[in-house]
């Protein structure tokens, strides 16, 4: 093959990253016509048979058909998905329980593997997510606010513009919790030792711009105290050290702690939800704002792809989510989740943490600041 040949064949091949090339493209791109201007009229028929060289290059490559590459998504190969969290947490669990779900959704051929990746908040996951080639084989859970709020209080290695969303599952309210024989019996007692002592109680979160983080910082001013935030890898690490009496409270949210659902009763205890009111679930445990508090914060969680992953394949994955969801045999089995499942389609998720990145805003100019990392 002559070295002319090579390049246009190359250039044409990275014009279109999805693999379809078109015969018609590639012999009559631009850069197949620049190239013939070039090298002149007497050149044609030379050019003639180097279109015929590139024709044959492009069936034997596979790609005279122009079949798209994600003809076969999702059964011809493993999907892999990315969680910014480490195992045993609210995303990793959620995770697990309903992609089985949505693997039958989809036809039952498809196979998820997820993947853990924790750590800076979510922000190395959220960049392998916004990095993935836009194949529909790399797919992402991610955690709002971190997501859409990280890349407000410093520069990130993603931004929000490389990934799409594809659907939100849960809408998931904050809550406060303690080990069951901790020395606070509510939410007033522990704003009353920080006022009396400030850093003087420890508050877990797991990552600087997690939800957690900043309900603690929302809650913070509020009450104007000042706890000493000790960031974790995921909610199981915050559950570990609370029940070894190394960390006096920790900010999880409902769907992490399906155990106390009903009673309040067990290794833990919850002594503040931050929700507009009382959580069907939890129903003896007050709000925030019940003690003066008006804060209210939830984690949202659902799933994401980079892009440019076509429109068909993001609306094949969008429906199979919400399948997955009105199983009842997913609801049955992820007593978790189920208070707190809100299906959202990607498009309007979107809209909604558009309107939600101006009200936090103000948070995140002040985050840095303080030159928060």
């Amino acid at each position: 093959m002559s070295e002319d040949v090579k390049v246009l064949y190359v250039r044409a091949r990275k014009k279109n990253l999805s693999g379809c090339i078109s015969l018609k493209q590639i012999v009559n791109n631009p850069v197949d016509r620049a190239f013939e201007s070039a090298i002149g009229q007497q050149q044609k028929a030379g050019l003639e048979i180097m279109n015929k060289t590139i024709v044959a290059l492009a069936t034997a490559f596979g790609f005279a058909a122009c079949s798209p590459a994600w003809a076969a998504w999702p059964d011809d190969k493993p999907i892999e998905v990315v969680v910014g969290f480490a195992p045993g947490g609210g995303t990793d669990v959620m995770a697990r329980k309903l992609l089985p779900f949505v693997e039958r959704a989809l036809g039952g051929k498809a196979k998820f593997v997820v993947l853990n990746k924790p750590g800076a908040g979510g922000e190395i996951a959220f960049t392998s997510i916004a990095r993935a080639a836009p194949d529909a084989y790399a797919v992402g859970v991610v955690n709002v606010p971190g997501y859409n709020f990280l890349p407000m209080t410093r520069k990130t290695q993603y931004t929000t513009d490389d990934i799409r969303l594809v659907a939100r599952v849960v809408e998931d309210p904050n809550v406060i919790v303690v080990p069951a024989d901790s020395r606070f019996s509510n939410l007033a007692d522990v704003i009353a030792a920080l006022r009396s002592k400030p850093g003087s109680v420890s508050f877990g979160h797991n990552g600087a711009g997690t939800n957690g983080h900043l309900a603690i910082r929302m809650l913070a001013a509020a009450a104007k105290v000042e706890p000493n935030e000790i960031s974790y890898r995921g909610t199981a690490a915050q559950r570990t050290d609370l029940l070894g009496g190394h960390l006096d409270v920790g900010m999880v949210t409902v769907s992490e702690i399906p155990e106390l659902h009903g009673t309040n009763k067990g290794p833990l205890r919850v002594i503040a939800i931050l929700s507009k009111k009382r959580f069907p679930s939890l129903l003896g445990v007050p709000t925030a704002e019940e003690a003066g508090f008006p804060v209210m914060t939830t984690a949202e969680r659902g799933f994401a792809v980079p892009k440019s992953v076509p429109d068909d394949v993001v609306r094949k994955l969008e429906t199979g989510i919400a399948e997955a969801l009105r199983n009842p045999e997913f609801v049955t089995s992820s007593p978790g989740d189920e208070p707190v499942i809100a299906f959202l389609p990607g498009a309007e998720w979107q809209k909604h943490l558009d309107d939600m990145s101006a009200a936090l805003r103000p948070y995140a100019e002040q985050m840095r600041a303080d030159g928060q990392k």
